[in-house]
């Protein structure tokens, strides 16, 4: 992408409305606009790495072996009403009329659509297990929407649901994604500790919740010291027996600040470490609460009609991007991890009105997309000081600089944006060590 061709706002003072470093630096950087309260419109640049963090979630379910589906964002009231949520989830729940009188809401979650599309498909214990997922715009009428995309009305989420014939085989499938869980953060380049938690509005009697770790989070955690070199179980594979993996990280010490108490950790003082967490996802067993009440029954093996166990399991994808930001940021912006950065490498040419810097730069921008990356050319005529801080502001990963002084030797300067190294090189032994980072 050519960013004398791309929309991308950015502002170099910060909105006074913004109290933390991930709504500021988001609104400075372009990627979003306020519509309302705690309602954003994404802009390009911000709409690419939801898109990329979306696609990383999807991935690692499909793999787990959830399907993916599309539910509805305007529901029923009746369905809600059947599982005896309807009165009970509160002024959070939007709910509307539409024009023939019927009630309806704007889901907060999906646990009843869900289930009314099991029971009018699933019949038998041959089809289990099931787990269907998908990400969609949710809405939740917060009373003091604030700091962003990290607490608005609106946000994005993936919501996947088990279906399973007993209590043995829906923890299988709570195994299943908590690893999945673990295997999709990673790979995002964040360090995830799942915690028992509150079942709250869900229901249900086991329930984790995901922490990645920010200086800027929302809670105190105390954890052991090994979470931050702990094996993030990269290389597990599905078929086997996930119990032990689950038990191996849920026997490492953690706990939020409100649940730690210091005068009986197991943890020795060397060995215990607190920082701050953000919450970006949330996984549920709750066996039979809404199948009963809806009717979800299979026939079991013997015939008899049964009620299903089912699992709920969120992502907050939106609130990723922030939480992203959070824990990766330093006073001149944004540092993407590649996997979700918006673009792999920016190419800077600092002086636009130069046939050998442009001949240089339009060359190594063109082998770059060849080679497969996902390139940024600054081809813009503006000031070279504008451009490296606006480069450094949206977070590209590798940044190669191709000015007048290095093409007179015959070299670029590759600057690494996470660690801010920065050496001059070849083209082409810039094209080799970006590349070699993918």
């Amino acid at each position: 992408m050519r960013l004398s061709q791309y929309f991308l706002p950015v502002l170099k003072e910060t909105p006074k409305e913004a109290q933390i470093a991930s709504h500021r630096l988001m609104l400075r950087a372009g990627m979003i606009q306020q519509s309302s309260a705690g309602i954003y419109s994404w802009l390009p640049l911000g709409k690419k790495v939801l898109d990329r963090i979306a696609q990383i979630v999807r991935e690692e379910q499909n793999r787990a072996g959830a399907l993916e589906i599309m539910m509805p964002t305007i529901q029923p009231a009746e369905i809600w009403q059947e599982s005896g949520r309807y009165d009970d989830y509160g002024a959070e729940m939007l709910r509307i009329r539409d024009r023939h009188d019927r009630d309806m809401l704007y889901g907060p979650t999906n646990e009843e659509q869900v289930t009314d599309i099991f029971r009018n498909h699933v019949r038998s214990y041959k089809t289990l297990p099931l787990n269907l997922y998908h990400i969609q715009w949710k809405f939740r009428d917060e009373v003091r929407p604030r700091f962003g995309i990290m607490r608005g009305r609106e946000f994005l989420m993936k919501d996947a649901y088990s279906f399973d014939l007993d209590a043995d085989r829906a923890r299988e499938a709570y195994n299943r994604m908590f690893v999945s869980y673990l295997k999709t953060f990673a790979r995002m380049g964040l360090t995830a500790i799942p915690m028992e938690a509150d079942t709250g509005p869900i229901g249900g009697d086991m329930s984790h919740e995901f922490i990645i770790l920010a200086e800027t989070g929302e809670s105190g955690v105390y954890f052991h010291k090994d979470w931050l070199a702990a094996d993030l179980v990269t290389s597990v594979n599905y078929d086997e027996d996930l119990q032990p993996v689950v038990d191996k990280f849920t026997s490492l010490y953690a706990r939020a600040d409100e649940k730690h108490d210091p005068d009986n950790c197991p943890v020795s003082d060397g060995d215990l470490m607190s920082l701050r967490g953000i919450e970006v996802g949330h996984i549920f067993y709750f066996g039979e609460k809404y199948s009963a009440a809806m009717g979800a029954t299979v026939a079991g093996p013997d015939g008899a009609n049964v009620p299903v166990h089912m699992g709920s399991y969120g992502i907050g994808v939106s609130r990723l991007v922030g939480g992203i930001i959070e824990a990766s940021h330093d006073d001149k912006g944004i540092i993407w991890p590649r996997a979700v950065a918006p673009f792999d490498v920016a190419v800077i040419n600092l002086k636009a009105d130069d046939e050998t810097c442009t001949s240089c730069a339009e060359d190594l921008y063109a082998k770059l997309q060849t080679a497969g990356a996902d390139p940024l050319l600054d081809d813009r005529d503006e000031r070279p000081g504008a451009k490296l801080a606006a480069i450094d502001l949206i977070g590209v990963p590798w940044q190669i600089v191709v000015g007048p002084r290095g093409m007179k030797n015959g070299v670029v300067e590759v600057k690494n944006r996470r660690t801010g190294e920065a050496v001059e090189i070849s083209p082409e032994s810039a094209l080799t060590m970006v590349m070699s980072d993918a």
